[in-house]
């Protein structure tokens, strides 16, 4: 069984989806600026306050990748509150996303119009299928080169990259790291993301640096 008929065996959640028929423009309009949601399909999905171990998490993979992103000179990254305009009815806010610098241009007040290079999701509870499913859908779709998905409570990385087709197939890693096209040289081992082995993120800089 593959891990993305896995997940579906956990149960979804519907707290905070504000059905209809929304659009970009409206979901730009309604949201607060301290809200953190998605628009999939025209549907809006309100994010719960995250966990602390969550929030731990969050700004590690955030502080690390921007920090990499920096010292190479690559792009930008940023987390969380950025709305990423893929169409209409489309409107994802990653945890984290990274954009190369030959697209900055596509910076908007408030919003990217256009997908990211990469995006990077962490689970929650009721965002279990949200991430693993229609993310997935909606990312391939919009072309997003890599998707990476941090689930803390399977200990599992999934990453996905674009094949010639357009369609997503799931990276395997190597020698227990998993890898980057998009942001050359960035790689992830697993046990630098849970807390009981996660090392100083100036140790792990230090070693993709070097």
């Amino acid at each position: 069984m593959s891990q993305r008929q896995d997940t579906r065996r956990r149960p979804r959640s519907d707290r905070g989806k504000r059905p209809g028929n929304w659009t970009f423009h409206d979901f730009y309009e309604v949201l607060a600026e301290d809200e953190k949601a998605d628009l999939i399909d025209g549907v809006i999905y309100m994010a719960s306050p995250e966990s602390w171990d969550n929030n731990h998490l969050f700004l590690s993979l955030a502080g690390l990748l921007g920090d990499y992103v920096a010292a190479k000179k690559l792009g930008e990254v940023v987390g969380s509150r950025v709305a990423f305009r893929l169409d209409d009815k489309g409107g994802p806010e990653p945890h984290v996303a990274f954009v190369r610098n030959a697209r900055r241009n596509l910076v908007r007040n408030g919003y990217f119009d256009g997908p990211p290079d990469l995006a990077l999701e962490i689970v929650s509870p009721e965002s279990v299928e949200r991430d693993y499913e229609d993310k997935y859908a909606l990312y391939q779709r919009a072309g997003v080169t890599e998707y990476w998905i941090v689930d803390e409570y399977l200990n599992r990385i999934t990453v996905y990259r674009l094949d010639q087709r357009g369609k997503y197939r799931e990276v395997r890693p190597r020698g227990g790291e998993y890898h980057s096209q998009v942001i050359p040289g960035f790689r992830l081992r697993p046990e630098w993301l849970w807390k009981e082995t996660r090392p100083a993120k100036a140790e792990i800089l230090a070693e993709l640096l070097r």
